[in-house]
């Protein structure tokens, strides 16, 4: 969390542009593939010049990366294009699978020590006590993904979270964030009161995860730099609201 307040956005890539970019991976995979526009226009059911602004705005949005030749081009999906793909993929499972899972691999890695001034921070600590249902451990543990982790990354967008809203202190506003229920993995050991949080702009990379929970998880987990742990995300939902009620059924 160690930028709560960035405001840089991401340039906005619409539905009919995703399906340019699915159709691209449909054709070539993730690897570099050739593309023309008035074949790409027939699967879209549009012309060759709307496909070729569709490719224009997944370039700019930084999702393909591409080479025009002069009997077409050359178009790779791009790290971010994979990722935006995969948060298709999680939306899908949701909808057609039951107890969406994803398992996340990494090592622990030291901070810089923000995290322990952001989460203590009063308009950040009242919605945790609030919407998780516990006080954090002052700080933050920091893992590091595996590059096939940080692929799939993008898959936790799909998974039911807890919002923390942005708010307002005395001289700056303080930005949003996710908070995605997890259990940690360490060995043979696991701590489930625990909770990825993601803030809706931060100058982190995407190989950095940030957890919180009731305890220092170094000491609860016994872990140091480098350990190589599993985080495993899971649906969940605020603290503070309340179960759903039971029906009742009348018998006659």
């Amino acid at each position: 969390m160690s930028d709560a307040t960035a405001t840089d956005a991401d340039t906005d890539v619409d539905p009919a542009a995703l399906a340019a970019l699915k159709h691209v991976g449909l054709v070539g995979g993730l690897s570099e593939t050739k593309v023309s526009c008035a074949a790409l226009g027939d699967r879209l059911d549009a012309s060759t010049q709307t496909a070729s602004r569709r490719l224009q705005t997944l370039e700019s949005a930084g999702y393909v990366d591409r080479d025009v030749v002069s009997d077409g081009q050359w178009v790779r999906v791009t790290d971010a294009g994979e990722a935006a793909l995969r948060a298709e993929y999680a939306d899908y499972r949701r909808l057609f699978e039951s107890d969406v899972e994803l398992a996340l691999r990494g090592a622990i890695t030291g901070g810089m020590g923000e995290g322990r001034h952001y989460i203590t921070l009063p308009g950040y600590a009242e919605q945790f006590r609030e919407r998780l249902g516990y006080d954090p451990f002052p700080g933050t543990l920091n893992v590091n993904l595996t590059e096939e982790s940080v692929r799939r990354r993008g898959e936790m967008s799909g998974i039911d979270a807890v919002p923390i809203d942005a708010w307002e202190g005395e001289d700056r506003t303080y930005g949003a964030a996710t908070c995605y229920g997890v259990t940690l993995v360490a060995g043979d050991e696991r701590y489930e009161a625990v909770h990825a949080i993601v803030p809706d702009r931060t100058h982190h990379d995407d190989d950095q995860l940030e957890l919180i929970a009731p305890d220092r998880l170094r000491d609860a987990l016994d872990l140091a730099d480098g350990d190589a742990v599993e985080v495993r995300v899971e649906p969940t939902s605020r603290a503070d609201e309340p179960e759903p009620s039971a029906v009742e059924t009348e018998v006659a």
